[in-house]
Parts: structure tokens; C-alpha cells; sequence
């Protein structure tokens, strides 16, 4: 029996077919094994490591994949524009890009007798012109209180942990869990502090040589030569890794969170325990 009313998995980046290949072969099984109510995951370098194509988001969906979040990456497949306007879409963007943009920023599901809401936002170091994050995180969250919504996850897709941290800091206590995606690197900070579960970033789910799921050669040559080249997602990919994080939530309260890693076809296992803070 599981110590919560509502168990989440979350999956990111998923990067190019060898990602994608990856979560089809795998997630169906972990969603049964670990009895996990809802799937998130990021899809901004889903399709050949750059966006998403209408094709590529069905295929994840069919998975398993219940909602996908975005990042920088996000318009690169200009496809993805009938996808964000959709409505119904279970597709989001990040929420503080301007209010012009297309598609939402935020989600509220359905999840049993629960309502679970996610909201997706970008960083401000390295990244495009966007607005505050961090104030409009705050004013979103405070008017999710305000409507009785009490499950509240957020993918904070962002180059710096300082900017991942300080989200933590200002909402530790009125959210349920905050997980970093975009540097493509798992960090080893996993902690539930004030009924807030935090992890400053997924890691990667897709070829694991190379360099951050993608093929090393166009970017070590861009290293040692200076000049800016065109990165390619690896056409094989005999190396694959999945990365998944799954949080229990009690009435908005993260009550345990473990992560676990896949490499290839074999069985997961469990790299990572959420530490309790004081």
C-alpha cells in the first residue's frame, strides 16, 4: 500500500527516437509496477533532439506519457503551434513566456477524486527574453490556493540550479514538488523539506555516450574549433539510459520520492531516496 493519494512520474528530456524508444519500451510496465497515477514528462528535444512533431507526441502519449512540458526548444518544430492551441491539449509551454505566444503554460487534471495542477516555466540565465519566473510562479501558485487546488507540480526548465533553488526557496511549503529539466544532467539532491519535494535536475532519457543524448563528434569539434555547429541526435544508439522520478503526494504534501534509472532493456533500478530535512 502505497503512503499517498496521488503517485506521479515524471521523465526528462526525452531526447531524438532513441529517447522516445526508450519510454515505449519501458514505461507501460513501470506504470503497473509502481502503481503511478499520472506521467509527466518534457518533450522539447523529443523529436531529433530539437521541439516536437505531431507524429513524435502521439507516439508518447501512446507509451504512457499522460502530460508533456516544453522549454526553450519548444517552437523549434513550428508543427507544434496546432498542438499548443488545442484546447483540450495535454501539451503545455513554459508559463512565462509572454501571453502573446501560443498555448498554456498551466494544467489542472483530473487524477481520481484529485485535482492535480502543472505548471511549466523557463530559467532566465542562457535563455530567451522571457518574464520573471519566479513572481509569476508565485502569483500562479497563490491563486491555485485561493481555488482549493492542493497537488501543484512544476517543471522549471532551467541552465542554472542557483535559479532551480531559489524557485524551491520561495515556494517550498506551498507546492508539492519542484523538478529541474534542461541541463540533461541528474543531480544527486533529491530532499522533501516542508512537505516540498525538490530535485534540481531529471537528467537525461535517450542515448547515454556522446554528449547529452546528443553525438559528440559536431560538438567536440565545435569545442576545440570555436565555430558553432549543427547538433545531431546519434543515428545509432547502442547506449540508452531512461530517467524517471516518482513523488507520493497526501493532500498536497510530498510524502516520499525515489529515482530511478534504466539502462537499455534491462531492469530499473532505484538511484536515489528522497532525504527528509528537517
Amino acid at each position: 500500500m502505497w503512503n499517498s493519494k496521488l503517485r506521479i512520474g515524471f521523465i526528462g528530456d526525452i531526447v531524438g527516437r532513441h529517447g522516445r524508444d526508450i519510454v515505449s519500451w519501458h514505461l507501460q510496465n513501470l506504470k503497473k509496477k509502481y502503481k503511478i497515477d499520472v506521467v509527466i514528462a518534457n518533450y522539447e528535444n523529443a523529436s531529433h533532439g530539437f521541439g516536437l512533431t505531431p507524429k513524435n507526441s502521439k507516439e508518447l502519449f501512446a507509451s504512457g506519457i499522460d502530460l508533456m512540458t516544453g522549454g526553450n526548444h519548444t517552437w523549434d518544430k513550428k508543427e507544434i503551434k496546432s498542438l499548443l492551441d488545442d484546447e483540450n491539449s495535454l501539451i503545455i509551454r513554459p508559463l512565462n513566456y509572454p501571453q502573446t505566444a501560443p498555448g498554456k503554460g498551466i494544467k489542472i487534471l483530473e487524477v481520481g477524486e484529485e485535482k492535480l495542477a502543472i505548471l511549466n516555466f523557463v530559467g532566465c540565465a542562457f535563455m530567451s527574453m522571457c518574464d520573471n519566473p519566479f513572481i509569476i510562479a508565485h502569483n500562479y501558485v497563490q491563486k491555485l490556493q485561493e481555488d482549493g487546488i492542493k497537488n501543484i507540480f512544476i517543471d522549471f526548465h532551467a541552465e542554472a540550479t542557483s535559479e532551480k533553488r531559489a524557485m524551491f526557496e520561495i515556494l517550498k511549503g506551498q507546492i508539492s514538488a519542484i523538478c529541474g529539466t534542461h541541463t540533461h544532467v541528474g543531480t544527486d539532491d533529491l530532499v522533501i523539506e516542508q512537505n516540498t519535494l525538490y530535485l534540481s535536475d531529471i537528467g537525461v532519457t535517450g542515448c547515454r555516450d556522446g554528449i547529452l543524448g546528443m553525438d559528440g563528434s559536431n560538438v567536440k569539434k565545435q569545442f576545440l574549433e570555436g565555430i558553432k555547429i549543427r547538433h545531431d541526435v546519434p543515428k545509432n544508439c547502442p547506449k540508452k539510459i531512461m530517467q524517471m522520478l516518482i513523488i507520493d503526494i497526501d493532500d498536497g504534501k510530498a510524502t516520499d520520492g525515489f529515482k530511478i534509472k534504466i539502462y537499455d532493456k534491462n531492469e530499473e533500478i532505484i538511484t536515489q531516496k528522497a532525504f527528509f530535512e528537517e
